[in-house]
């Protein structure tokens, strides 16, 4: 009886199920996209609702806005900063221009959710280049483009693809380059390094004064106006939709400006330049310093979550292709269809894998697991299959002979045979899922993948490490594990030879 509550208490802690204590109140979920505004913007909204005594739970970074609106739409986040363009061309798709207050009318009718006043400043697109190249090849505009086939052109993927984004801009002005795709954050430094010449920016970026950028002019108004707000959930806390509002016009073009650059230019953390703001705006009610998690302790918890999805997943894995990869063996007609679904589940980009599990499963911890289970899936059953096909026939028949029925085969000499082949592909699914699961911070899971997106998108090569090494270390660990594993559970005589 006492090993009943241990094992209830550990499945908790390894599977995420509910709290074992009583119930409080939900906390209020902000989130934020992926690049520096969005974090400063989220840290604000945060600190403004806890200093007015609500709970909240931050997730940041996730992956743009097609993760952040889906995550909204299914109640996995209360709110996040959005612009009225986005919500204008991405979102609801509309062929023209609409006021504000129209598009907040809209998105309530469409989809239920509240866009709350503006913060006050427009935060457009803008085509960006250095501004000694600029002076150099003489471009004032963007139709100056078309003039320069010759410049290297990186666009972030988002703004590759959204009609508000590249294929309107190219059209509006008729240029016929074909640009390339760039994580926003990254570009500012290809830039400074000559890697490419010109990309897309947000009109109020900290990296503009601190790469000292030329933004082309917009002379045939194609960029819609950006004004900045928080949109909120359709079942939002009324606590939310009250104090909120008190941030309406608290913000222009400047001022954000100025809170970027102190997070990119001055190495401000996002709690500190938030605090700084509300404090200075006087709308802060307590006293209470943002709190702001030390490195090491983060480091530690990242690292048990990150440990927590790769584990699960490749359990999960192995529950699924180990039997699956038998079951085939036996009937070999489904060996081929099977390790082809497989490998075809292998092909679909990570992003997009995790992004198309939101509507199912929302954001966090369980769409994550999933993923990752579904990449574990390939080396564990191929090799399976594999290494019980590569039998000897010869043993095969002397078994048999021996009398043994499938079952006995299977288990006293099949699977012996098979188990180092085995065993290597669950270390490469492990190995593998290490490193996928750094993508899943972009849907909110977090792990070691948290430090690498926010160091994307402050372009801080330190962040990024942060996040690295301790991958690269747990997916090195991991290898000697499975080679003590292996020496363990594998007879010598069973073990591959090593060359001489």
């Amino acid at each position: 009886m006492i090993v009943r509550p241990f094992l209830i208490a550990a499945f908790l802690i390894v599977f995420g199920g509910a709290a074992v204590l009583p119930a409080t109140a939900d906390p209020i979920i902000v989130a934020s996209k992926n690049f520096n505004e969005s974090y400063v913007l989220a840290e604000i909204l945060a600190q403004l609702l806890e200093s007015r005594g609500c709970e909240v739970e931050r997730r940041f970074g996730l992956g743009g806005t097609l993760v952040c609106f889906e995550a909204l739409r299914a109640g996995e986040i209360d709110v996040y900063p959005e612009y009225s363009g986005t919500i204008e061309q991405a979102i609801l798709k509309l062929p023209g221009r609409s006021r504000f207050d129209i598009l907040g009318e809209k998105i309530r009718s469409v989809h239920g959710m509240t866009l709350l006043p503006s913060f006050g400043f427009n935060n457009t697109y803008a085509i960006a280049l250095s501004r000694g190249r600029a002076i150099e090849l003489g471009l004032e505009t963007i139709g100056d483009l078309a003039d320069h086939p010759e410049l290297a052109i990186a666009f972030s993927h988002e703004f590759l693809e959204r009609q508000d984004g590249w294929p309107g801009l190219a059209e509006r002005y008729g240029l016929a380059a074909i640009p390339t795709g760039i994580e926003h954050g990254l570009a500012y430094q290809a830039i400074r390094t000559g890697g490419i010449d010109v990309t897309d920016v947000y009109s109020t970026d900290g990296d503009i004064r601190k790469y000292d950028l030329f933004l082309l002019e917009d002379d045939r108004n194609y960029f819609p106006r950006y004004l900045a707000a928080p949109l909120a959930a359709a079942d939002a806390d009324p606590r939310l939709l009250e104090i909120l509002p008190d941030l309406a016009g608290r913000l222009d073009e400047n001022a954000m400006q100025e809170l970027n650059a102190a997070v990119v230019v001055e190495g401000l953390t996002f709690a500190e330049v938030a605090s700084g703001f509300l404090a200075d705006q006087g709308l802060l009610r307590t006293d209470r310093a943002p709190d702001i998690e030390g490195r090491w302790h983060a480091l530690f918890r990242r690292t048990l979550v990150h440990m927590r999805l790769t584990l699960t997943s490749l359990l999960l894995g192995i529950a699924v292709a180990l039997p699956t990869g038998v079951a085939v063996y036996r009937n070999r007609k489904y060996a081929r269809p099977v390790i082809y679904m497989a490998g075809l589940l292998q092909t679909i980009p990570s992003i997009a894998l995790l992004a198309f599990m939101i509507p199912l499963f929302g954001i966090g911890w369980l769409p994550a697991v999933i993923a990752l289970f579904l990449y574990a899936l390939l080396p564990i059953l191929r090799n399976t299959v594999t290494a019980l096909y590569a039998i000897d026939p010869v043993l095969k028949r002397v078994s048999t002979g021996m009398g043994l029925n499938a079952w006995e085969r299977l288990r006293h000499i099949e699977i012996p045979l098979a188990a180092p082949l085995i065993l290597a592909g669950i270390k490469t699914a492990a190995v593998i899922n290490i490193g996928t699961a750094t993508l899943a911070a972009f849907i909110g899971a977090g792990g070691l993948g948290e430090p690498i997106v926010t160091g994307l998108a402050l372009n801080d090569t330190g962040l990024i490490l942060e996040g690295a090494i301790p991958a690269a270390a747990l997916a090195i660990l991991t290898e000697f594990l499975f080679d003590g594993l292996e020496r363990f559970l594998i007879p010598r005589h069973l073990l591959q030879k090593e060359a001489v």
